[in-house]
């Protein structure tokens, strides 16, 4: 029985493999080339798909999403694959659905609304708005790769949150193919709209699981005028963090606020071969910017250096953008530089209240010397969203136990601080263990049930958010890839 239904299965795959190659004679690709590249994502674990299509029009998905329902083969949507969470892979194998050809960008300079594909890189529709003096401030570190079907579906956000906000906060509608290859749109290109239910923000972070999406209808904001970006040294965490709070509550509002332990600051200055501020102690560093008109930065810059005069123990401003760019080096070094510590790291985007952050800090200390495994910790201190990373060498089993430890331990920490387990990276594979954490079983259960009632079959990114994932019983693949960011 178990031989006949394979035989079975297999042939199904066959007639739904030709089907689809005589639909789409030029999309389809089942080189190892194209079907290795359409296996991992920034998670780095493989699973390869049946083929890969590469698509060049949104009707096109219409034609793929039919034929798949038809014949039940599983899809996972994907832009770039820069997901960290493994949310691109195609876990049970079917087909991979390439989306980073839908490049369309259309922009509405009177109403300030952009009309873009799914698979328009970031940063290059960022580029193109910012030249018609408007502004779209998600900023995800992978912006140069990432494209915005692929932040859409994790709801990305980055180090402009703190003041903008996230994708979400940007998103006026969003057309596509459900499941069974039925055409949606889910909102309009326009400010207003309350017709009927919103079924745009259930799609909004669903990872591919509830329909895929094409096209994107995005709201823009002016251009900043001015910018001013300053880094502050802090002989602890607490003082740091403490720094964050006190800041909100004497009136500035920073376009951007990052922290950084000394974990984090030693990494990249071990790296770099250089010392961060010159005759001081490693410290804790808090790296801001300023937006605004001229004049409203003015006022922003005197009030936060009225506030850190006598509680930072050092600090350099940037005048001109050159000047910038060498602060926030620091900030983006952070991450590769920690591969100096260990070949493999855990990088958990955690999110906790505030004021909660510096309690959560403490824990990450405690935690290092607990489980004997490096925790560097930076990012969004300005919304609580902060990247703790788990250092331990892969070939080791002892350091791999204790960084499973450490990672449930850290989650179940985040929770109790009232947070949340993942704020911008998504569920995948990776955090999939810890949903049960999160949510009750009812909330699951409401979750599953939209899941099942847009998705009947379940082909739509299979094996994702809800099924438990041991990341551990799996091979990393070593291979350099255009999206490299960890």
């Amino acid at each position: 029985m178990k031989q006949a239904a394979s035989t079975k299965h297999s042939q199904n795959k066959l007639n739904a493999s030709r089907a689809l190659m005589r639909k789409l004679p030029e999309r389809v690709f089942v080189d190892d080339d194209s079907r290795f590249r359409a296996s991992l994502d920034n998670l780095r674990l493989s699973f390869l798909p049946d083929l890969v299509i590469k698509v060049k029009e949104a009707a096109e998905v219409g034609v793929v999403m039919k034929l798949a329902h038809n014949y039940s083969i599983p899809v996972t949507a994907r832009g770039a694959g820069s997901s960290a969470t493994g949310s691109a892979v195609p876990l049970h194998g079917g087909w991979a659905l390439d989306l980073s050809g839908l490049k369309d960008v259309q922009i509405d300079t009177v109403g300030r609304i952009a009309t873009v594909g799914a698979g328009v890189v970031t940063a290059d529709f960022q580029e193109q708005v910012e030249a018609l003096g408007l502004f779209f401030p998600p900023d995800p570190s992978s912006k140069k790769y990432s494209t915005l079907g692929g932040n859409v579906s994790c709801n990305a956000g980055g180090m402009r949150c703190v003041k903008y906000g996230v994708t979400r906060d940007y998103v006026l509608g969003l057309e596509g193919f459900l499941a069974d290859g039925e055409p949606f749109k889910f909102g309009l290109p326009l400010k207003k709209y309350v017709s009927g239910l919103n079924l745009r923000d259930l799609l909004i972070g669903s990872e591919g699981t509830l329909g895929v999406i094409t096209t994107i209808h995005l709201k823009l904001i002016p251009k900043p005028a001015a910018r001013w970006t300053g880094m502050f040294a802090f002989k602890s965490e607490a003082a740091a963090l403490k720094a964050v709070v006190g800041l909100f509550k004497a009136g500035v509002s920073p376009s951007i606020l990052e922290f950084l332990d000394r974990q984090s600051v030693g990494c990249a200055e071990n790296y770099t071969g250089n010392v961060v501020f010159e005759g001081q102690p490693r410290a804790s560093i808090l790296l801001i910017e300023l937006d605004g008109r001229v004049g409203e930065v003015r006022e922003q810059r005197k009030l936060l250096l009225d506030y850190m005069d006598g509680r930072a123990v050092a600090q350099r401003e940037a005048r001109k953008e050159v000047e910038a760019e060498k602060l926030w080096q620091v900030r983006r070094t952070c991450s590769q530089s920690m591969f100096s510590i260990a070949d493999t790291k855990l990088n958990e985007d955690v999110v906790v209240p505030i004021e909660k952050q510096a309690e959560l800090i403490r824990y990450t200390i405690a935690l290092k010397k607990e489980i004997g495994l490096a925790t560097p910790t930076f990012g969004h201190a300005g919304d609580g969203n902060l990247h703790v990373h788990i250092m331990y060498n892969r070939g080791s089993k002892a350091d791999a136990k204790k960084a499973k430890t450490g990672i449930k331990r850290l989650m179940q920490k985040v929770v109790d601080l009232g947070g949340v387990i993942t704020g911008e990276h998504g569920v995948g594979l990776a955090k999939a263990p810890f949903m049960a954490m999160q949510h009750t079983k009812a909330e699951i259960t409401a979750m599953k049930a939209v899941k099942a009632a847009l998705d009947p079959k379940g082909i739509l990114n299979p094996g994702k958010i809800f099924e438990p994932f041991e990341v551990w019983d799996h091979e990393y693949v070593e291979v350099k890839l255009p999206w490299d960011h960890r």
